[in-house]
């Protein structure tokens, strides 16, 4: 889904296997030492929610999540890459939750500002599938109504 926005590289960029391999193996580390550093884990989930895989950006959200919990310092920085990864994952409502109260902080942040318009252009998508997907089942209802009235007039 290749976007001319620049500010919105990053929903199309992801890291490579062996990036982000070194990012988790640096939060096992610490997690062995019972001491997992914010920057580290902001690391990790930054890689995770940048990552093609679902379940990548799944566990990217939710440590993304503990650290905007946890870490009222570093809410900022949380905001966009959880609207990121919401976003990658389609789940446009929480996408735009937090872009919005990142842009309601910042309104002027480009980054945020071009992920808004991937956010609606993905809810726009998300509604013509649905539209069709209705169109689909009305007309094959209406198809095996009209089989049944049919069949119900020969007798």
């Amino acid at each position: 889904m290749p976007t001319d926005l620049p500010y919105a590289a990053d929903a199309e960029v992801s890291l490579s296997y062996d990036e982000i391999e070194v990012l988790r193996l640096q939060y096992e580390k610490e997690l062995a030492q019972a001491h997992i550093t914010v920057q580290t884990k902001f690391n990790y989930a930054w890689g995770l929610v940048k990552s093609p895989v679902r379940e990548h950006q799944v566990e990217g959200v939710r440590l993304l999540q503990e650290i905007y919990r946890t870490e009222p310092s570093r809410r900022r920085e949380c905001l966009y890459y959880l609207a990121l990864g919401y976003y990658k994952m389609g789940n446009f409502t929480d996408a735009r939750s937090f872009n919005d109260l990142l842009l309601s902080r910042e309104p002027t942040n480009l980054q945020a500002q071009s992920l808004a318009s991937l956010i609606d252009k993905g809810v726009a998508r998300e509604g013509y599938v649905g539209m069709a997907l209705a169109g689909g089942v009305a007309a094959v209802g209406t198809l095996l109504i009209a089989g049944l009235i049919r069949r119900a007039t020969r007798k």
